[in-house]
């Protein structure tokens, strides 16, 4: 009876601030405090790339709020943290109140998009494509959401041009490509693996690699078979640690890992989750840095 209780509270609660929304006024500030000059001055970020692009363009004053993956630069981490882009709550989101939300795609549920959708908040989805016009396409699609289209023609040529020099860099190696796993999580000793058409798929290519799965889309768990045939040269994760990733002497000796050419080479990169996979500004130089460290300086 008390669930239903609350359900039934937080339900009423929504709705209030949705009207509240609608006619102009916060529930927790007075109608004078709520008029704004600019109406697009107060900006939630979803998605650390996002929010890097928009401090990237000098636009970072307008941001209010920030999603939990949105750790760089480090001033963002002194923003409200509205959650975890793919598990939002509208209570989180409508509780600082955005005039315009810009996130990149896969936020959700999409319960909590329907109702901010109701709320009428301006909410722009920047599409993902992990490749070096991309990155270009990412960066005009923020700036064009903020208004500030000069400033994003200027960064994205900048950003064009250490991309080419980045890819050009990494492609200049003589030998045969590296085969490399992207390992997401090890976690319950099961492996979590990247196919094909996903940000590790993207910088493994952009870094003169090869991906070592490609039988598959996105990201799945993999037999200690299919593990074992692929024959990675490297195995690639991220450095979050934890119960995600194993450290290098549980890795090598996983069943699943064991057999490998990376075993026997001890092969094992780890790199920051958002700078090697968020497809951003900072992406040439994650190219360079994965390149080096697969093939040396």
């Amino acid at each position: 009876m008390s669930g239903s209780k609350n359900s039934a509270y937080q339900t009423t609660l929504l709705i209030f601030m949705i009207a509240l929304w609608g006619a102009g006024v916060a529930p927790w500030v007075s109608a004078g405090a709520a008029q704004q000059a600019d109406p697009y001055a107060d900006v939630l970020s979803i998605g650390g790339s996002v929010t890097e692009i928009v401090y990237a363009l000098d636009q970072g004053h307008r941001l209010i709020a920030r999603d939990t993956t949105s750790t760089y630069p480090e001033k963002a981490a002194g923003l409200p943290d509205v959650g975890y882009m793919r598990a939002l709550s509208p209570e989180g989101v409508l509780s600082v109140r955005p005039e315009l939300i810009i996130s990149e795609n896969g936020a959700g549920p999409p319960e909590t998009i329907e109702i901010l959708e109701e709320a009428a908040i301006p909410f722009v989805v920047v599409p993902d494509d992990y490749s070096r016009d991309g990155v270009v396409a990412k960066i005009r699609a923020v700036g064009e959401a903020l208004g500030a289209i000069q400033q994003a023609e200027a960064l994205a040529a900048e950003v064009s041009v250490q991309l080419d020099k980045a890819v050009a860099q990494s492609g200049a190696y003589d030998g045969a490509p590296k085969k490399v796993l992207f390992i997401l999580s090890t976690q319950g000793g099961r492996i979590l693996a990247s196919g094909t058409n996903t940000a590790a798929d993207g910088i493994i290519k952009l870094a003169g690699a090869e991906n070592a799965v490609t039988a598959f889309e996105g990201y799945k768990p993999m037999t200690d078979e299919a593990v074992s045939a692929a024959a990675p040269d490297v195995i690639l994760m991220m450095d979050r640690g934890g119960d995600f990733g194993a450290a290098d002497d549980e890795l090598f000796a996983m069943p699943a890992i064991v057999a490998t050419p990376a075993a026997a080479n001890r092969a094992v990169v780890r790199m920051n989750g958002l700078y090697l996979l968020g497809f951003g500004p900072r992406t040439a130089e994650a190219v360079l840095d994965l390149n080096a460290a697969l093939y040396g300086s």
